[in-house]
């Protein structure tokens, strides 16, 4: 009888399974995903825009967010597409439940597929995981986000607390980073990886990179970067710098000015994003956006999990935007080297648009 994959088994029965289920289907010959060490190369898995709202439950919710056949199947052939990577761990880039991420959204939908692998995850937050709806919802704090990753706190009795609004009280930190901060880095093969919490709107001193918030990451990302000395660096969160559709937001504004000069100091070879449902791949280039093939950061979107697509800009619209794609739903493996890596977009939903190719790091800036 043909296995069914994990996801496959993690959307029909709505339970959280263990990866551990394919690893051990040919432990002789498959050994993820438990590969470790320094020095190798490592596999990445990336995307965002991922699992749609399951339930309707929210105030106004219009009917066309709520989940259908075409985004629970496209939700599930990107998990299956995960799954097939065999990745060491999977960058997720925010958005990854739609609409306002309360947890009981993340355990309807989110984790009916993606749940099947959820300790490989390494998230990043989107809007949709601190989203003001203004009816009466309000998740501006992330606590379904941070209380799906970091845990629930409990009471003396063990009963899951909850906050004046009835939603939960996420764990001070674990997965997802430090509740009320999200941003945190780690090491993978010979890389040096960083996520970063870009959802500076709802924050102390919003999208200024002079406010409050914003600044207290910022001088995180400088003194992280300071004691980086991996030849490979990457770096990934929701809102794009450089807009692949368009639509430039204030999250990617606050992100160009702030961030992107300190990464491109230190020799940061990739920035992933979401936020834009689509695919798309820039040449590398400098914070201002102008192509520089020698020290330049290679910028990918991969908004593609499977909540809807938008449209591509015209090209003279993105500038250095070398391909993209809007009719593909898809995950983006990343093949990290000592000292390059290599890119592999496949379509999940038979498109046929691919997108692969190879680069060398910049090497060490410390």
């Amino acid at each position: 009888m043909r296995r069914r994959t994990v996801a496959a088994l993690a959307a029909a029965t709505g339970a959280l399974l263990l990866t551990a289920t394919a690893a051990t289907a040919d432990t002789e010959h498959n050994p993820w995903p438990y590969q470790a060490g320094s020095g190798r190369t490592a596999v990445l898995a990336a995307v965002g825009d991922i699992a749609c709202e399951p339930d309707g439950d929210e105030p106004g919710v219009d009917a066309k967010y709520l989940c259908d056949s075409t985004r629970d199947s496209a939700q599930t052939l990107t998990a299956n597409q995960i799954e097939a990577m065999q990745p060491d761990l999977v960058a997720l880039l925010g958005d990854e439940q739609y609409q306002v991420g309360r947890y009981n959204d993340f355990m309807g939908s989110f984790d009916r597929t993606y749940g099947a692998f959820k300790y490989l995850q390494r998230p990043a937050p989107g809007n949709h995981e601190f989203y003001d709806y203004k009816d009466g919802e309000k998740g501006v704090d992330g606590s379904g986000y941070y209380s799906y990753y970091n845990g629930r706190s409990l009471d003396t009795a063990g009963s899951p607390l909850a906050d004046a609004q009835g939603q939960p009280v996420p764990r001070a930190h674990g997965q997802a980073g430090t509740s009320g901060q999200g941003w945190y880095s780690y090491d993978l093969g010979s890389w040096h990886i960083i996520s970063l919490n870009a959802e500076c709107a709802v924050q102390a001193g919003g999208c200024s990179p002079d406010g409050a918030w914003a600044k207290e990451q910022t001088a995180w990302l400088r003194d992280d970067l300071s004691t980086d000395h991996a030849a490979c660096t990457l770096a990934y969160w929701h809102q794009p710098a450089f807009s692949a559709s368009a639509s430039p937001s204030d999250e990617g504004r606050m992100s160009q000015s702030a961030w992107w000069p300190l990464l491109y100091k230190a020799g940061v070879d990739v920035v992933l994003n979401g936020h834009e449902h689509l695919y798309a791949r820039f040449a590398p280039q400098n914070p201002s956006g102008q192509a520089d093939p020698h020290k330049g950061i290679a910028q990918f979107v991969i908004g593609t999990g499977g909540e809807g697509l938008d449209t591509l800009a015209p090209a003279d619209q993105a500038p250095n935007r070398v391909t993209g794609n809007d009719t593909s739903y898809g995950v983006s493996r990343f093949t990290l080297k000592p000292a390059g890596y290599s890119w592999d977009y496949q379509a999940a939903n038979g498109t046929g648009y691919t997108d692969t190719g190879s680069a060398h790091c910049h090497g060490p800036a410390n």
